[in-house]
Parts: C-alpha cells; structure tokens; sequence
C-alpha cells in the first residue's frame, strides 16, 4: 500500500514537474515580434510628426516680426497650411491650418496647430516658451494609407535664446519640448496618452543644419526618456533615446541616424535608424525609404530581429 501511495505521489510530481516547465518554456518564448514592430513604426512615426510641427512652428515663429522681433513674410512657407497671426490679444496666436494637400510626397496632414506667446515674450530671447497645441492633428503615411491623430499641447522652450539665421554666430541653439497630456489615436481606433520630454540642439557645418535629438526625462533611475506612457497594445512603455537621434537639412530633417529603446514589463525592444533594406547604415536615400531594425529580447532571453521601412 505505501509502495503504490509513494507511485502515484512521484508520477503527481513528475507531471507537475514536466507541466510547469512545459508552462516555463512557452511563456519564455512568447513572440511579441508584431507588438514591438509595431510599437517602434507608431513611435518613429509619433515623434517624427512631433519634429515635423516644431520646424514648422520655427519657421513660422522667425520668419513674424510680432514674434521673433525679426521682419518676414509667412504666406507660402508650409506648402500643405494656411497660416493665420492674431496679435491683438493677451497670448499672441499663430494658426496653422493643414489642408491635406500631397506636396510633402509620402504622408498628408490635416488639422489645425495654434501656437500662443504672451505679448511681453520674444522669441529669441533666452527662456521664452511658447505653447503649442495640437487639434485633431492627423498624419496619414501615402504608402499605406495608415495614420496617427494628435491631440494636446505641448511647450517649447528656446534654452538658449537665439534665432536659428543666427547659428554661423552662435554655433549651437537648444530648444525643449515637453508635455504631459498629447492623446495619440492610432489607425485601429486605440486611443492613448503620451508624455514627451525631447532636447532639440541645432548646429551647423557648412550649409547642413543638424538637429541632435536626447531624452530629458528620469524615471526610476533610468535616464535620457523621450516618450513614456501606455502603447496602443495597453502596455505601459518608456523609450530611452540611447544614441542621439539627428536630422538634417540635407535630408529634409528626417532622421538619419539614432538609436532608441522601447521598454515595458515584458521585453525591450531597440530600434536603430538610417538603415538601408539590408539592415546597413545609409545615407540619405532621396525620396525613398530610410529602414529601421527592431530588436527584442524577452524576459526567457529570446531575440527576434525585424527591418521596417520610416
């Protein structure tokens, strides 16, 4: 009786045994290829917008007297907007309407971005701030009709003062954007909140502007965050710029070169930019497609590797 009891106590634990890790190995294996995949496309296409908007408003912000304390004209200088000043108020508005129109070559935009500056602030003087706030801002990308709606506001700092017509002089110009409220709508109808917390450095080399993009925000002793929040997926994020994230005039501003890190409870994913199809670093490819690779690793230490076109 006690040899048949002791049998039938070993098989229960063998079987457990060999459940629990059958249950071990799957869960090691999970394959979030798909969510990290997608999560990198949503923020590339997220904080690329986000540049997008900031060198417009820049242009617009330099080029009006009311502003910038610098004369200019703003009709025609964004081919898809129509641009609007009120300087009567309290807060000094500019509001750009975008229209749609496809002069931009691989993505539309429509929506409306208002930019506000109280009427004692210049531009160019070290500190000013102005805010920035997106409505129903939507991006759709021409090559596979999906798009990202923006809704928020967000404050951009100009750290060191300075207009950019300034840089032979200057050397370098620092601006900041943060923000604690944007709502990203994605094109499956997922509604989220992100913050941004991004460092945008100009400098010049010849006649290329550069911008060098890093993180700002500290969370959990981990540093250089430029986006935090929650993924279209329900999954809480926070993407580290690892490798300063640059863009060049050469290249209409997009990035060229860059590393980031998207990390949730589950894996880390890290994208580098300014590749080729091939997974090489390139240079500007013209009208064509930079590539970014993905990487992920899981919490069993399994790797996947996917090349995504930007």
């Amino acid at each position: 009786m006690k040899s048949t009891l002791l049998s039938f106590v070993l098989t229960v634990l063998a079987v457990s045994l060999v459940f629990s890790s059958c249950k071990k190995e799957r869960g090691s294996s999970e394959d979030f290829t798909t969510e990290t995949s997608t999560h990198s496309d949503d923020q590339s296409r997220f904080s690329a917008e986000v540049d997008a908007v900031a060198n417009d408003a820049n242009l617009l912000l330099e080029s009006s007297a009311s502003f910038s304390g610098r004369p200019g004209d703003l009709n025609g200088l964004i081919c898809d907007a129509s641009v609007v000043i009120d300087t009567a108020g309290n807060a000094r508005t500019i509001t750009i309407t975008y229209d749609g129109t496809n002069c931009l070559g691989n993505r539309t935009r429509t929506g409306t971005i208002v930019i506000s500056m109280a009427q004692a602030t210049r531009w160019r003087n070290a500190g000013a701030s102005i805010s920035v706030t997106y409505q129903n801002f939507k991006v759709t990308r021409t090559r596979d009709n999906k798009s990202i709606t923006v809704n928020g506001t967000q404050t951009f700092t100009n750290v060191s003062g300075g207009l950019l017509i300034e840089l032979p002089v200057r050397g370098s110009i620092t601006h900041t954007i943060t923000s604690s409220n944007m709502s990203v709508t994605f094109d499956d109808g997922s509604q989220r909140t992100w913050q941004v917390a991004r460092q945008r450095v100009f400098s010049l080399s010849g006649a290329v502007v550069s911008i060098t993009i890093s993180g700002m925000h500290t969370e959990g002793g981990v540093t250089g965050i430029a986006e935090w929040g929650t993924n279209r997926f329900g999954r809480g994020f926070t993407t580290v710029i690892a490798e300063p994230v640059v863009l060049k005039s050469d290249c209409s501003f997009r990035a060229g070169s860059g590393k980031v890190t998207h990390s949730t409870a589950a894996y880390s994913a890290t994208t580098t930019l300014g590749l080729d199809s091939t997974g090489t670093a390139t240079t500007c490819p013209g009208t064509g497609n930079y590539y970014m690779k993905i990487s992920w690793t899981g919490p069993g230490g399994n790797t996947r590797t996917v090349i995504l076109p930007y």
